[in-house]
């Protein structure tokens, strides 16, 4: 190449590798519409063709770009061009992809608009393509006609009149049909799908039973469905908890008043172990229990005020904001119920809208079958026309393939005297090593060869000479490793004697604290069978209130209820 046409490769190739985003938009559309046909190894193809048409038709000119496209086939040509410069895809489409990577203002001026004006010009093309590929089909059409020709068959000799006649063909059995089960479904399809109903109508039943029997217990949790379920067309599940906090408040007060009524007694003859932390832990609560007795009685005693009252008005305040909080999650029971109500309700109406929506769908697909049929046939036609040119292309296949083996042949002659040459130096350099080597193990057998002195005589009351500081004999290291094993051992005993006087002192520790916790908890369970006791008579009088809101909220109920059931009878 020279040097112009050197530098329009090397920008093209930049620019391709610059815009590959957004020529990637374009070219996996037109495979996905126009060109579903096309092998994906002309990719690159495209890709170039849509640089140039995109960013530089203006810079090399229209005549230039038409003597490219009309270098390359036709009909990819003529192909890819229809479907770039369409009106309708470049100003909706194509310009939103574009504008996902630049502005969207920059990208209508500079490349949306240049193509839209040269849209006129490279539409001329388009259709001189188009005249070039009729008259190109019509010659195709008219080519000449395929003469029979009779077989050159080979003429059997005569038998001889001795010779045995032949054996028989052998004749293929004839085959079984195709049993009538492969085109069934099988049996254990079926008999999983029937497990699987009976299963679901079974956990149903047990919820259901399940709900109504724990239903008022000191641990039933009073729940709301879900709303907003009714679009999904499934059965919809009253029991998903809501509001859990207050919900959680009130079980735990129930379980704490299912704990009052035990007996005491049980209570206190429960046995516990206690291990060493728990003790300490116990007997530390308790003693901060007793400074604080001590310190209000204290005060009690210089004139401050008793706190009885106070907390007294406390206790029937907090008994009033029980009673609100079980009122209103009683209200919040209604409201399910009642949501419930109207979500089966809903639904029903949404059936009835599904089966209207299933009859135009039905229409729709009769219309989209139709559609397909036309449009399988128009593929058939194409296909047919694909197959001509290919049988055209098969003609110079003998001659490619002749130019081809010698090519083979020249390379397969030069890789073998390479070859060659390599295995001689190969040669050469394993010779010259192992000249080395044995050259080496000779000098090795010499050295061995020479007399040495094995013996040796070792004096353990003498040092080493190395003139170290603390440099010293055998002798004297194994006397100064003895004393320090002495030194040692009596250390360990005076540790043992220490360690076994602090367990002696926390043991007696435990004891103490365990007297002290006894004492407490006596203590503790007399003044809890008195609050019990008091509390009883207490609570004796107090009746349930009813409120307003939850009579209304039952009315409505069975306003809604009857409603579902005209409903159903209607469907």
């Amino acid at each position: 190449l020279n040097v112009t046409e050197e530098k329009f490769v090397l920008d093209t190739l930049a620019g391709c590798t610059e815009y590959k985003s957004m020529l990637d938009v374009v070219v996996n559309a037109f495979y996905v519409q126009d060109g579903r046909y096309c092998p994906i190894s002309e990719r690159n193809l495209y890709l170039v063709i849509c640089y140039l048409a995109a960013f530089q038709l203006e810079e090399i000119g229209l005549q230039h770009f038409s003597r490219i496209v009309k270098s390359l086939d036709t009909a990819k040509m003529q192909k890819f061009l229809r479907f770039f410069f369409n009106d309708l895809y470049l100003n909706t489409w194509i310009k939103d992809e574009w504008s996902h990577f630049y502005d969207s203002v920059y990208v209508k001026e500079n490349w949306i608009d240049p193509l839209l004006r040269w849209q006129p010009k490279v539409q001329q093309l388009i259709e001189k393509l188009t005249d070039k590929l009729s008259n190109r089909t019509t010659t195709v059409k008219t080519s000449r006609v395929t003469q029979p020709k009779e077989f050159n068959l080979t003429v059997s000799k005569p038998r001889a009149i001795s010779l045995p006649p032949p054996a028989p063909l052998p004749v293929l059995a004839k085959r079984q049909p195709v049993p009538p089960s492969t085109y069934k479904p099988p049996k254990e399809r079926k008999q999983l799908e029937e497990i699987k109903t009976k299963n679901i109508q079974k956990g149903k039943v047990s919820i259901k039973s399940l709900t109504c029997v724990c239903k008022g217990g000191p641990f039933f949790l009073n729940t709301l469905p879900v709303q907003g379920t009714i679009l999904t067309g499934r059965e919809i599940d009253p029991f998903l908890p809501q509001n859990l906090e207050v919900v959680w408040e009130s079980v735990l007060t129930q379980y704490f008043k299912e704990l009052t009524k035990q007996p005491q007694d049980l209570i206190d003859n429960i046995p516990i172990k206690l291990n060493t932390a728990a003790i300490l832990r116990e007997g530390a609560l308790y003693q901060r229990k007793l400074e604080e007795e001590l310190k209000r009685i204290e005060n009690l005693q210089q004139g401050a005020g008793d706190p009885s009252e106070f907390l007294e008005w406390q206790k029937q305040m907090r008994g009033k904001d029980l009673e609100e909080q079980l009122a209103e999650i009683e209200c919040r029971r209604l409201q399910g119920k009642l949501s419930h109500e109207e979500a089966v309700l809903a639904h029903q109406n949404v059936i009835q809208e599904n089966k209207k929506k299933a009859d135009l769908l039905r229409e729709e697909k009769a219309e989209l079958m139709h559609l397909y049929a036309e449009k399988r046939l128009q593929e058939q036609k194409e296909m047919k026309e694909l197959v001509e040119q290919v049988t055209e292309g098969h003609k110079n296949v003998k001659q490619v393939k002749a130019k081809i083996q010698e090519y083979k042949q020249q390379i397969v002659q030069q890789v073998c005297e390479e070859s060659e040459e390599l295995l001689r130096q190969a040669l050469e350099e394993e010779e010259e090593k192992n000249r080395k080597r044995y050259q080496l193990v000779q000098q090795i057998r010499a050295i061995e060869s020479i007399p040495s002195i094995k013996h040796k005589f070792v004096d353990l009351t003498e040092t080493a000479g190395h003139g170290l500081f603390g440099e010293m004999s055998i002798v004297e290291l194994r006397e100064r490793l003895a004393l320090l094993k002495e030194a040692q051992k009596a250390a360990e005993e005076e540790k043992r004697d220490q360690i076994i006087h602090e367990k002696q002192a926390k043991e007696q520790l435990l004891l103490d604290k365990l007297n002290q916790i006894s004492q407490f908890r006596a203590e503790l369970g007399r003044a809890a069978a008195l609050k019990q006791e008091e509390k009883k008579k207490s609570q004796s009088g107090e009746r349930p209130m009813k409120d307003e809101r939850i009579l209304n909220l039952q009315k409505k109920i069975v306003e809604k209820t009857m409603e579902r059931k005209k409903q159903e009878g209607l469907l």
